[in-house]
């Protein structure tokens, strides 16, 4: 399968998802890479990793944009040449970017049983009562990807999932909710906005207005 859809999120900011359904070759035969690129994906030990790579780049392909107009800072942030906020994610069998005006951040995460198990180490499990294990599931996910997500957008080193970020009271069916960073003594504000799809969760974060 090829490009998967789209996801609107604002009138500025919008999602694109690849299913990697492609084998390492006819990725690759599509994609024009640079040779930074092509040497961190001979790099890669796992095909999985290379077929990620390979379906961002076919992403930016499908949006305008190739290999050549992506670059990551010295924290490991990509961005853009033409000055468009960009941010990335990928889990086993998808792949995702955003594109945006305003500086983003998404997380793409399969929903696995396992996430429970760890929950108590990065939320209040107070958040999971009363639901189905089903709903438990999709929940803490989302709620691991709006960390993630602003983990991302934020690209500080030092913030911690359970001791700084904090999301506000919300249910599945909302599909968006706010957040809140404490860091460097400081509090900052943000809208996420959630969906599943398929198996997956996606989830992005943006500086509220």
């Amino acid at each position: 399968m090829s490009f998967y859809k789209s996801v609107k999120i604002n009138e500025t900011t919008e999602l694109f998802l690849w299913k990697i359904t492609e084998d390492y070759n006819d990725l690759y035969r599509k994609v024009s890479l640079k040779d930074v690129s092509l040497a961190r994906l001979d790099g890669m030990k796992s095909e999985t990793h290379q077929n990620a790579f390979l379906s961002v780049r076919m992403l930016l392909q499908h949006c305008g944009y190739t290999d050549f107009d992506l670059f990551y800072d010295e924290f490991g942030k990509p961005h853009l040449q033409d000055g468009k906020h960009i941010s990335i994610s990928h889990a086993l069998g998808f792949s995702a970017i955003i594109l945006s005006n305003e500086n983003v951040g998404i997380d793409l995460e399969q929903a696995k049983e396992k996430v429970l198990k760890i929950a108590s180490r990065f939320m209040d499990v107070s958040h999971l009562e009363n639901l189905t294990e089903e709903d438990q599931i999709h929940k803490a996910t989302v709620i691991w990807g709006i960390k993630e997500a602003i983990f991302k957008l934020k690209n500080e080193k030092g913030i911690s999932f359970p001791k700084h970020i904090f999301e506000a009271p919300f249910e599945l069916k909302d599909k968006k909710c706010t957040a809140q960073l404490h860091f460097n003594n400081s509090v900052e504000d943000f809208d996420i906005a959630f969906d599943l799809v398929e198996d997956y969760v996606f989830v992005c974060a943006m500086k509220k207005k």
